[in-house]
């Protein structure tokens, strides 16, 4: 499987919000909620994010297939929104994302977070070194979330 990671740019953000919202939808069935940021988010509050998030997006064959987002304030980088597409996952794209934000900034930390009962993502993000530091509920109902943190050793 052939991919290629770069720096999305804003003409992007219409394949990279069709992805997120095929990647989220198995996130909403698995909470049986369907109201969640992810598959509400516009094209405009994508396009805004632009401005101050760093969006990489996973390229193959021509097309998207995968994308990340992330920003840096107060020594901590806010990393959100992966997403792959269904018939792509567990094959890398989504560690390769991660992989490569990371590279992008120096932080004393980053920071995530992930639903509790999203397994497969939770296994991704220990295995990429995060640690569940606090859990919570979020603007999605009564679903419980996970904030996760890697502290930065090359920091």
């Amino acid at each position: 499987m052939n991919y290629k990671i770069v720096k999305a740019k804003t003409k992007d953000a219409e394949e990279i919000l069709k992805i997120q919202k095929l990647a989220y939808q198995s996130e909403a069935e698995r909470y049986n909620y369907y109201d969640i940021p992810p598959l509400k988010q516009t094209i405009e509050e994508l396009k805004n994010q632009f401005k101050n998030n760093i969006i990489l997006k996973a390229m193959s064959d021509g097309k998207v297939v995968g994308a990340v987002r992330a920003y840096e304030k107060n020594g901590t980088c806010y990393v959100g929104r992966l997403a792959v597409h269904p018939d792509m996952q567990n094959q890398g794209i989504g560690t390769a994302l991660m992989q490569e934000i990371e590279k992008l900034y120096n932080p004393e930390r980053y920071e995530l977070f992930v639903g509790s009962k999203s397994d497969k993502n939770i296994y991704l993000y220990k295995k990429l070194g995060y640690n569940i530091y606090e859990k919570n509920k979020y603007e999605c109902g009564d679903i419980e979330i996970f904030y996760m943190e890697k502290i930065n050793k090359g920091f």
